[in-house]
């Protein structure tokens, strides 16, 4: 979101980032940067409002809840607004997957066809443009839900990244310890945390009994804390004021993702820090394309334990092996993840469709079906709730 915001910013535009969310501590501070802040209410006509006083050329919706939330209000206030939908990951794809391992089996198309993927899917029929993280995914669209191409726009995760960064990072004798980065709301950080302790880090330990492994992320719960244990050198440290530094002093990022989607930015920053990472098929998809890992990537198999803790100790005890890996993160970031490399033609695009958004939805029954008819539900429950709470309290 912050390189979007950059990039709109520095195309010209005038930014204003409205939210329904309460503002967490840790907020990053953009009214200094120059964009607009503004809270806005759920349910409320307000913001029907706002839009059309502010009649903006473009809307981002921040995933696809946001747009179910507030896409008919833009429609129905500014229909001109080009909607752009942020998928950030694709929600239905990491849902199919955490279903599957609970159940302990493979992925189904029943899976993939849930309610969630309704819903989502209707999302990005609904909007003129869905920005896609992942290859993955924009193949998984397209092939198995049958959204048009055009409609796709893959953005991967972004970084400024120069071949001047790697003069910073530490080498392999100047760093110990491995390092996990996560915030502990989400589902599979949370996942792969107990995971980590319970199976993998055990049998890591056993064999580097001197390494230890340090745990941050953002909102950690009691029962985060309680996975805290000296004995085993299983650290958990919450939040990190600096995350990079945490990362770039570690010798080796574990991330032992059983699901999830999307990119993932904690083995992005990894590679920024020029950490060498330990990681799963689910935790390196769509972020290496042919090019090979910064680490290694443990396939999913009966002896996978096994396989992670083998992988990590091997590549922290081989001091010539990691300087290559080392490298191959900086080649990725060169070559995958390069702001200059997608955001001019992010911005080309979003323009061609502001010149004539009604030709590009013509082009597209399925959305304008979809527009006319599910988004009722949404619009009259929420004009229902925002009408309940117009009454005096108590009726």
């Amino acid at each position: 979101m912050l390189s979007l915001l950059t990039a709109l910013q520095a195309s010209g535009g005038e930014i204003y980032f409205v939210s329904a969310a309460a503002k967490g501590e840790h907020s990053v501070d953009l009214a200094a940067t120059g964009v607009h802040v503004q809270g806005i209410v759920l349910n409320c006509d307000s913001f029907d409002t706002f839009v059309a006083e502010l009649r903006p050329d473009v809307v981002v919706f921040d995933r696809f809840l946001t747009e179910e939330q507030f896409g008919w209000r833009v429609e129905r206030s500014y229909p001109a607004a080009v909607r752009i939908l942020d998928s950030e990951d694709l929600h239905c794809l990491r849902h199919a997957r955490h279903q599957a391992l609970k159940q302990g089996r493979k992925l189904s198309l029943q899976d993939l066809y849930g309610e969630m993927a309704l819903r989502e899917i209707a999302a990005i029929w609904r909007c003129d443009l869905t920005l896609v993280i992942s290859e993955f995914e924009m193949a998984l669209l397209q092939d198995t839900y049958g959204v048009p191409g055009d409609l796709l726009y893959y953005l991967p995760l972004l970084t400024d990244f120069s071949a001047d960064h790697t003069r910073a990072w530490r080498d392999f004798e100047s760093r110990e310890h491995c390092v996990v980065v996560g915030n502990f709301r989400h589902a599979p950080n949370w996942d792969a945390v107990q995971y980590l302790r319970s199976e993998l880090w055990p049998l890591i330990r056993h064999m580097l009994p001197k390494v230890e492994c340090h745990v941050y992320g953002a909102y950690p719960p009691p029962k985060a804390l309680q996975l805290h244990s000296d004995k085993l050198g299983f650290l958990v440290k919450g939040w990190a004021s600096d995350a990079d530094a945490v990362v770039g002093q570690a010798r080796l990022s574990l991330a032992p993702l059983r699901f999830g989607a999307g990119q993932k930015g904690k083995l992005l920053a990894a590679m920024e820090c020029g950490t060498p990472s330990v990681t799963t098929e689910i935790g390196a998809e769509g972020m290496c394309g042919e090019m090979p890992w910064s680490g290694h990537i443990v396939a999913e198999s009966p002896e996978f334990s096994a396989d992670f803790a083998a992988a990590t100790v091997a590549l922290y005890q081989d001091a010539e092996g990691w300087a290559v890996m080392q490298q191959r993160g900086a080649a990725l970031l060169l070559q995958r993840f390069q702001a200059s490399d997608y955001i001019p033609g992010f911005i080309q695009c979003v323009a061609a469709l502001a010149k004539d958004v009604t030709a590009h939805r013509l082009k597209h029954f399925n959305g304008l079906m979809l527009r006319h008819h599910t988004v009722k539900s949404h619009q009259y429950m929420s004009q229902w709730i925002a009408a309940k709470n117009r009454l005096p309290k108590g009726e």
